[in-house]
């Protein structure tokens, strides 16, 4: 068994993990305190819009409706500043980006495009679920897609900067 004193000095999981969450925040720049537990999350439900999508010939002539969901989570305590996320200011800016989209072969590609649009212009988000799918795309299916879930952290990498 260790001495209290050893036990005390060493660095404990959880404070580091508090640490790492601390630092991550002071590069966001916002001053509002975090919630505890998971926080707002803000969501969105079948925001369809046209997208220059697909790998397919008969994909190329023209934009085709392509449904959105994205689930938005942020812990800061919502003030008037910008510690909050306007669904509709962030709807609107999803469509504006994607009219002005060239030809995009992948959902894939163009789910992570909108993830990191997201972070880049919204520091309170801590995380976010995006999926995309077209609709009627397969017969016999209801709907067919993909789906992203990335934090902050995982922007901060994809972009290579330290998280």
């Amino acid at each position: 068994m260790k001495p209290v004193e050893q036990v005390f000095s060493e660095p404990q999981p959880a404070l580091n993990a508090l640490n790492a969450l601390n630092a991550l925040n002071a590069l966001d720049g916002l001053d509002a305190p975090l919630l505890p537990g998971r926080g707002w999350s803000v969501f969105i439900d079948a925001l369809t819009v046209p997208v220059r999508i697909g790998i397919h010939a008969h994909e190329h002539g023209a934009p085709q409706p392509v449904v959105i969901d994205a689930r938005l989570g942020y812990r800061r305590e919502p003030s008037e500043a910008s510690e909050w996320i306007d669904y509709e200011g962030y709807c609107a800016r999803l469509a504006t980006f994607l009219a002005g989209k060239p030809h995009t072969r992948l959902l894939e590609t163009l789910v992570a495009d909108l993830a990191e649009l997201s972070f880049r212009e919204w520091p309170a988000l801590d995380t976010l679920t995006l999926a995309a799918h077209k609709p009627k795309i397969r017969p016999g299916t209801q709907r067919v897609g993909v789906e992203l879930e990335w934090t902050r952290a995982d922007y901060l990498r994809r972009i290579g900067k330290p998280a």
